[in-house]
């Protein structure tokens, strides 16, 4: 990295390209003054901005560059209101802002940008790869039911619960982003925060606050870039051995409906690794469909003597998979508990502050408070599912710390807090893991992420797709998801087998559960849920096809099983996701910058799952190379493809040079 003087103002450049300048012409930073409207309603939120003042900032200032022992500095002074001190090292620049005047609470940085340029990540994004050409409000929230404004799934759920969302909605909003001129950069802020892709010339980033610090590090190839932004962000750990054994079904209604549907499960010749019963603490029924009794003990009329019946499981080699998130129902046992603890967050008049989370309320456990965060800790994961032999949960929600008349023990603005709150509910979860001792044993799996997610999530999760092939609330949004999330550097992620929301008539079909299980043996977990509306929607149980056809496509992900524990160990050592976008191996190929409904597992074996209803055929872009199609043995050079894709046969191709050609050969004589 190099800074360089200019006649108004400066660049910082990398390999004799500008990633950074201010000029009178094109200002670097602008500041500003608006005043939020934030609604929240269930976890989906109505957000508007009125910005008063808007005013570009000129150089007045500069100082340096000097060589020191941290690298060489620089600093830049903007009139008298804002100073930028640059610290660069190698490939890399910290640039730090200082502030004379807070009542600034609008912040503007422009990024110079190329025409042809690409951008990926901004977290976990379910709508668009390719961020280029659109702006991305990051906030984690609900993602939105449908999320295409033009359907009937998202207008119903916009007028009847505010819950339709748009393509921008994320549980796992970060302000990071990876550009094609290889480069990433992340800004140290967790407030809300706007990345615009719009400008062919520039990007321009909002904030409404001053971030502390923008990180830029460069690298001459995607692979080494991910590396470096790992590095810097945290790797998630490995996945426990036992995961690969074969299916985690996600069942419930107690312990005897639970096991049997195992048992039968397993008569079908299904390889199980676990039974995740996320109503062990019991469930209520709401208009929204069967949910949970927010109470995180097991509940022992459902299950009872759970303890035992995990032991049982144990000795079979089963694992036994729970369910928590960081708030508790009114009235629990467990809020009594905290009520005496004093672990919730506070109204200002003093008041437990209560959630409404769909006919139910719950207090929000205060996580910036060191005592409330130890206490759910160590009383209610470690006391109430380690201690009991549970092996893992999905570890739930984190997108609803209100923004309205809440008091937090840190003395933060919660505008401030909420975007922090995923990894701060990450981190209680990975220190009871890892205070047990049981990391890499036991494994939890969440939806919501932000900056810090990376280290203390052992497994990351799609959320709530609805049970279609909808272009923006469906099947084809795991791909997108997983994609983005790689490139923000979460590598390890999964979804829920033929999605979980149902609503208005929109059911889950045979057909989308197998085209949903056919991609999820090509990923590092496999996973079934029943749904919101379980009795509604189509269940593999009740279908003895099905159950043969689902058998097969379990058998291969376990005879994958040594690629991708490979590949995890892989991600956990330099920060390469198991699921990898085309241009991390094919650079200088256009067409991969762009591509989001296919991706290679690890280097060389390329999956295009089938995404739209009724198919029997799929065209499939393979970058150059000599590619061999997985079921039939044939051979395709790279360009485009139409491949038969019957069911259970999604399009894979290896490159016939790969490491892995002799597995995947055994895998055709065995289920092709």
């Amino acid at each position: 990295m190099q800074f360089c003087k200019t006649t108004s103002g400066w660049t910082l450049e990398h390999a004799g390209r500008a990633l950074l300048c201010s000029s009178d012409d094109f200002p670097f930073l602008f500041l500003g003054r608006g005043s939020e409207s934030v609604d929240m309603y269930r976890g989906n939120f109505k957000i508007e901005d009125y910005v008063t003042e808007r005013l570009p900032l000129r150089v007045s200032g500069i100082t340096g560059p000097v060589t020191t022992d941290a690298g060489i500095t620089a600093s830049v002074q903007y009139e008298d209101k804002v100073c930028l001190t640059f610290t660069l090292k190698d490939d890399c620049a910290v640039v730090s802002f200082a502030l004379s005047d807070p009542s600034w609470n609008r912040v503007w940085l422009r990024i110079p940008a190329d025409t042809d340029e690409a951008c990926w990540g901004c977290g976990e994004q379910m709508s668009y790869f390719n961020l280029r050409g659109r702006h991305f409000p990051l906030w984690t929230s609900e993602p939105g039911v449908g999320r295409d404004k033009t359907t009937y799934v998202t207008w119903r759920s916009d007028v009847e619960n505010k819950a339709g969302g748009d393509y921008y909605n994320t549980n796992f909003p970060q302000p990071t982003y990876v550009s094609s001129r290889h480069y990433y950069l992340h800004a140290d802020c967790s407030a809300y925060a706007d990345f615009d892709f719009r400008n062919p010339e520039f990007h321009e980033l909002q904030f409404w606050a001053m971030p502390d610090s923008i990180r830029i590090e460069a690298a001459d190839s995607y692979l080494e870039l991910l590396r470096k932004e790992s590095a810097f962000l945290g790797r998630q750990p490995s996945l426990p051995d036992w995961v690969y054994n074969g299916l985690i079904i996600g069942v419930q209604g107690g312990t005897e409906r639970s096991l049997g549907l195992m048992e039968k499960t397993i008569e079908h010749g299904i390889p199980v690794s676990g039974v995740w019963c996320q109503d062990w603490c019991g469930k209520r029924v709401t208009s929204f469909g069967k949910r949970l009794q927010w109470d995180w003990h097991f509940h022992p009329e459902m299950y009872p003597n759970l303890p035992e019946t995990i032991e049982k499981l144990h000795a079979r080699g089963i694992r036994f998979l729970g369910y928590v998130n960081p708030y508790l129902v009114e009235g629990g046992d467990l809020y009594r508990e905290g009520l005496e603890k004093n672990v919730f967050a506070r109204r200002a008049d003093g008041s437990v502050y209560l959630v409404d989370f769909g006919e139910f309320n719950c207090g929000v456990i205060d996580l910036t408070d060191p005592d409330a965060f130890s206490w759910f800790r160590d009383a209610v994961i470690t006391r109430c599912s380690l201690d009991i032999g549970i092996d893992g949960w999905m570890a739930d929600f984190g997108e609803y710390l209100p923004t309205d008349d809440i008091v937090l023990h840190s003395g933060r603005s919660p505008m401030l807090e909420h975007n922090r709150w995923p990894a701060l509910w990450a981190k209680c979860n990975y220190e009871a893991v890892s205070n047990a001792g049981k990391l890499g044993d036991v494994v939890y799996f969440m939806r919501a992420g932000g900056t810090g997610s990376q280290k203390y999530s052992t497994l990351m999760w799609a959320g709530d797709q609805s049970v279609d092939f909808s272009r923006h609330d469906g099947l084809c949004t795991v791909i997108c998801a997983a994609l983005s999330a790689g490139m923000s550097g979460c590598g390890l992620t999964h979804s829920d087998i033929g999605g979980y929301t149902s609503l208005f008539g929109n059911t889950r079909t045979k057909e989308l559960f197998l085209r949903w299980a056919e991609m999820a043996a090509f990923t590092a977990v496999m996973r079934t849920h029943e749904g919101n509306r379980p009795e509604e929607n189509f269940q593999y149980y009740d279908d003895e096809d099905c159950m043969q056809q689902l058998k097969r496509l379990v058998d291969i992900y376990v005879a994958l099983a040594p690629m991708l524990k490979a590949l995890v160990a892989e991600n956990a050592a330099s920060g390469i996701p198991v699921q990898r976008p085309l241009f991390l191996y094919h650079e200088n190929d256009p067409r991969c910058l762009n591509e989001q409904f296919e991706y290679l597992l690890g280097s060389d074996v390329l999956v295009a799952p089938v995404w739209h209803a009724e198919a029997e055929t799929r065209d499939v872009y393979l970058p150059e190379g000599s590619w061999i199609h997985l079921w039939s043995g044939n051979a395709c050079s790279g360009g485009d493809v139409t491949i038969d894709a019957p069911l259970g046969y999604p399009p894979v191709f290896y490159l016939a040079d790969s490491p892995w050609a002799s597995l995947m050969e055994q895998i055709r004589s065995r289920f092709a």
